[in-house]
């Protein structure tokens, strides 16, 4: 008998589309929500068209669905409305009279225009819980401005303390490999639906939340931004090692790279041992992390010119039985054939009829591991408009005005 999930019985109007609400709605419904996904008929979500690559079809052809699209949208039910028309504008106000969440990422006051926005809908459903997820909010002068990931990444000062050096070969900024910004907002959101329901239990009232990305970009800044407000002085790059810990960084091998993730002198007086060198870990220059910082200019060098002598296969299995945090550096097809990731079942493929000739689609399983209500994977990645006239029979819509409503263009 499959668990009752986390938020059985919770419904989702999602409006949003490319990735931070979009992975916002996916945790929802990865928890159990029945999320209604609201794409524009005959376009969908622009990432839907993200490509290369692109998803193959059973017999190993490209299709022409990107596989971006399916990063962020698995347990979704998709449904085709236009909102620019009078029709579809009443279709989405029911559904949002009947929900529980409605998420969105248009333009500040984008919706206002087709009666969409928070307080048009929250007049009509008073527990509505209404997340709006822009790049600059809804105050400040920057509040009418599109917001995105790589933008936020160079405003927040993401790019200045990612990548080497200037003065360094291949030195200067960079983005992070993935959208951060934009995931980190996803995750935020839901992290402010999931309290505003609790709210809500206590008072019967739903809420608005102000999510953007800027605000979201400066807060994981971490560490990082806590340096600079306690001293004045701004970090910069410094590749792969750490500005706090020393040694914390990636190191050759005799075969390529391996990663040290020495955090506390424990860790490190182990490694020195294992690595046939005690008195390192004595040494007056090296005995704290703290003096490590200060000497690492000393400290690396000695470091580097012991870990070329071995593979990183073979440090891996010399350290790993002593709690000193060392691992290859892998490519991401190497990551996924790591024994743990498969003994976690990190891969998960959903099957998919859509009628589209995608037989299956493999994504990254839910990292949230509840013991008594787990994440419920039930749709694989959903065709565009494949659950339309489902939704709308829902709502009590029958055959004949599902018909007429498709051939106006409405659904």
């Amino acid at each position: 008998m499959t668990p009752q999930a986390a938020l059985d019985g919770i419904k989702v109007l999602d409006l949003s589309r490319v990735l931070a609400g979009p992975w916002c709605t996916q945790i929802l419904a990865d928890l159990g929500a029945d999320v209604v996904k609201i794409e524009r008929p005959g376009v969908g979500d622009d990432t839907r068209t993200w490509g290369p690559p692109f998803i193959k079809d059973a017999d190993g052809n490209d299709t022409d669905q990107a596989s971006y699209f399916t990063a962020c949208n698995r347990n979704k039910r998709s449904v085709t409305v236009d909102m620019a028309t009078p029709d579809g504008q009443a279709l989405l106000r029911q559904m949002a009279a009947q929900a529980d969440i409605v998420v969105e990422n248009f333009k500040t006051g984008g919706l206002k225009q087709y009666g969409l926005d928070h307080e048009s809908l929250r007049a009509a459903n008073p527990r509505l819980i209404y997340c709006s997820v822009t790049g600059f909010g809804h105050d400040g002068p920057y509040a009418e401005r599109a917001g995105y990931d790589l933008m936020i990444q160079a405003m927040t000062g993401m790019m200045s303390i990612t990548g080497r050096p200037d003065d360094v070969p291949g030195g200067g900024p960079l983005r992070v490999g993935v959208a951060l910004t934009d995931l980190f907002t996803g995750v935020y959101a839901s992290t402010a639906i999931l309290a505003a329901l609790q709210v809500r239990e206590r008072t019967g009232e739903g809420q608005h939340i102000d999510m953007a990305l800027l605000d979201v970009g400066m807060a994981i800044l971490a560490n990082q931004a806590s340096a600079f407000l306690n001293t004045g002085k701004p970090p910069g790059r410094q590749g792969n090692t750490h500005p706090s810990l020393a040694p914390y960084q990636d190191f050759p091998t005799q075969d390529g790279a391996m990663l040290l993730a020495i955090g506390n002198n424990g860790q490190f007086a182990r490694f020195c041992e294992a690595g046939g060198h005690p008195e390192w870990a004595t040494d007056a220059r090296f005995a704290t992390n703290t003096l490590r910082v200060k000497h690492r200019g000393v400290l690396i060098p000695m470091m580097e010119e012991l870990t070329r002598t071995r593979t990183t296969a073979a440090w891996v299995t010399l350290l790993e039985d002593k709690a000193v945090p060392c691992g290859p550096i892998n490519d991401i097809a190497q990551a996924f054939d790591d024994a743990q990731v498969k003994a976690r079942g990190l891969a998960v493929t959903l099957p998919r009829d859509a009628g589209d000739g995608i037989a299956s689609i493999t994504g990254v399983a839910s990292p949230l591991r509840l013991s008594a209500t787990p994440p419920v994977l039930r749709h694989a990645p959903p065709a565009l408009g494949q659950h339309t006239q489902e939704v709308l029979a829902e709502m009590g819509i029958d055959a004949a005005r599902f018909e007429a409503l498709r051939s106006a263009g409405v659904v």
